[in-house]
């Protein structure tokens, strides 16, 4: 595989709580346990991405803070996780003022664009395959700097009432930055997450969100599941802590879904 065959993803949604960054290490798990080569790029100062993947803050002597600036190649700062085959840049909270450390840079929405594209020239042997980025729930600029490096936006969605508000507001966004920082941006895909399916309400919003979006929705819906939640607190992927569950199976099926859509993608 070449390396502009690795396929660049950011997870955004600006709403917190929606479960982003737990899509972002699961689908990354489930797509290394089928076989792609993942690097996951924590890019929400919080880094909860790097939290749940197990890697330590004592660890993190380098993260995409230090990328961000200029400072360290993203190959420098990647980290192993237990996930075979799954690779982490972490974060730290010191990307919380790298915003004012590169608002005057003329590049400053394409720090993270420069930093994958120099890691896919450099690593021909054994290229990653897929990139998924996990954005803080904001529309800042370290998510503005995720898509513009991206070539496509997951957006995971939560079945509550103001879910499509919300979307709107994240598809007008997209917009924007393909406009005018990245042409080739697309929506991958809207995947619903936190379903209950003895909550009505929730079930008129999958509805709804199916009407809006069309074929852009996965048909796979994430449940509302206890061992999705309990997972990060262990350190690991829900696919490690308990193969078997309802989430965990819902992820897998995801990750399946995605590559389909990539080899149609690829095929059009």
């Amino acid at each position: 595989m070449k390396s502009h065959d690795m396929r660049v993803l950011v997870l955004a949604n600006q709403k917190g709580g929606v479960g982003k960054t737990t899509t972002t290490i699961n689908l990354g798990t489930a797509l290394a346990a089928i076989g792609e080569k993942v690097l996951i790029i924590d890019l929400d100062p919080q880094g909860n991405a790097s939290t749940g993947l197990g890697i330590d803050r004592k660890s993190r002597t380098t993260s995409t803070y230090d990328v961000m600036i200029g400072e360290s190649s993203l190959a420098s700062v990647i980290q192993p996780t237990a996930v075979p085959r799954l690779w982490l840049a972490p974060s730290t909270l010191d990307l919380l003022g790298v915003e004012l450390e590169i608002a005057g840079d003329k590049d400053r929405a394409f720090k993270m664009r420069t930093a994958i594209r120099e890691l896919a020239s450099a690593d021909e042997s054994d290229p990653f395959t897929y990139v998924l980025l996990d954005c803080p729930p904001s529309l800042n600029l370290l998510t503005i700097n995720a898509m513009s490096a991206a070539d496509s936006v997951l957006v995971p969605l939560q079945c509550e009432f103001f879910a499509l508000e919300g979307l709107s507001q994240l598809l007008s966004t997209v917009e924007q930055v393909r406009t005018s920082l990245n042409p080739n941006l697309t929506i991958h895909g809207v995947v619903l997450t936190m379903f209950d399916p003895r909550n009505n309400l929730a079930t008129q919003v999958v509805a709804d969100v199916r009407q809006f979006m069309g074929e852009k929705v996965y048909d796979t819906v994430i449940p509302r599941n206890v061992r999705v939640s309990e997972a990060p607190s262990h350190g690991k992927p829900v696919l490690l802590y308990d193969l078997k569950c309802t989430g965990s199976q819902a992820y897998l099926k995801l990750a399946s879904e995605v590559i389909q859509r990539e080899r149609r993608l690829r095929a059009a």
